[in-house]
């Protein structure tokens, strides 16, 4: 439980975004101080219950972390952050939530509240770091002794008067690894991220071309990053999901490029039911995976042939904003490999 005087992260906030580094996130700036006024977002609240819901698919072998690594240096493999790769968790923890709602309104009466995932104006790892969830790590995601980072957070307003929680201590220390595994340099500073330049921003929530100068960095990361987690110590300490819902799907699991570009708008739609990713449709899907692509021709992948083809054949049908990615994609092929 967390109080709702969160006056002291305000200012924060506030130089976040006079930095500009929310970049097209327009929705961060459009709230301003509110998110961190939890009582003006929902008149009447006076605590906020927070909970965390771990994501590592169930089935996760031991050495999961090197795996993941090692997905990343072999090009012609698709690699999707690993949250996004079973079940849109808006859904699943909000109905978790909702559930919890119900249980506390059967022991206490009837009592005002509102559930939120990633879905409003809510400052989530500040709360979960007030409540005793985690600290806020200098990647700026919640980290926890027991579980890493690798875990959603939600939370319930409520007119309760609850009894607080009390937060944790810091455990960061002088470790500096997820600033140095940033492939683009993000995480400007500790506990500062510039989404501009975040390949989780760039994939995920930027909508139109995604800088040249960056392109090259996102590797063959199609769908978000977990670079900075992958090279957390705590993160050995992830726990596995509870649920099955965040199983790795199919099509996820181990993909290739060449395998998800035959994906069609129809097929995208199909594959992608249910799944967080579907949120940024088959152009952006397919911007991606045509940088992925061009990383690909540059660092000499095996499959260079019949990607090249494959770019060249889908340029004269392909969207305005793929075109470009295209073009870009093929000419990595003259580029000299490292």
């Amino acid at each position: 439980m967390a109080d709702v005087d969160l006056t002291q992260a305000e200012q924060g906030l506030l130089d976040w975004l006079a930095a500009g580094f929310h970049g097209e996130m327009g929705y961060m700036a459009a709230h301003g101080v509110k998110r961190a006024r939890p009582a003006e977002l929902v008149p009447g609240t006076v605590r906020v219950i927070t909970a965390r819901m771990d994501y590592l698919p169930r089935g996760t072998p031991d050495d999961w972390l090197a795996r993941e690594q090692q997905r990343l240096g072999r090009p012609g493999e698709a690699v999707v952050s690993v949250y996004a790769r079973g079940r849109d968790y808006h859904k699943v923890l909000r109905q978790r939530l909702q559930a919890l709602a119900g249980r506390i309104a059967e022991a206490v009466g009837p009592f005002g509240h509102r559930v939120f995932t990633d879905s409003a104006p809510v400052l989530e790892v500040e709360l979960a770091s007030r409540s005793g969830l985690g600290w806020r790590g200098k990647h700026t995601l919640t980290l926890s002794r027991e579980g890493g980072s690798l875990f959603f957070l939600g939370e319930i307003y409520v007119d309760l008067p609850l009894p607080l929680t009390a937060p944790t201590s810091a455990h960061c220390g002088s470790c500096d690894a997820c600033l140095a595994a940033c492939p683009t340099g993000a995480i400007v500073a500790p506990y500062r991220l510039d989404a501009r330049r975040c390949i989780s921003y760039l994939t995920i929530e930027h909508a139109g071309p995604i800088p040249v100068e960056l392109r090259p960095l996102l590797g063959n990361r199609i769908y978000g990053c977990d670079d900075c987690q992958l090279a957390c110590p705590w993160n050995k300490y992830a726990r596995r999901a509870v649920l099955p819902d965040f199983d790795a799907r199919a099509p996820l699991d181990a993909p290739t490029l060449l395998g998800l570009w035959q994906w069609d708008e129809a097929e995208f739609l199909r594959r992608t039911e249910g799944s967080p990713i579907r949120r940024i449709g088959h152009a952006r899907w397919r911007r991606n995976l045509a940088v992925a692509m061009g990383n690909a021709l540059a660092a000499g992948a095996p499959q260079a042939g019949e990607i090249r083809a494959t770019l060249h054949a889908s340029r004269p049908t392909a969207d305005p904003l793929v075109v470009e990615h295209i073009e870009w994609a093929l000419a990595q092929g003259a580029r000299p490999t490292a």
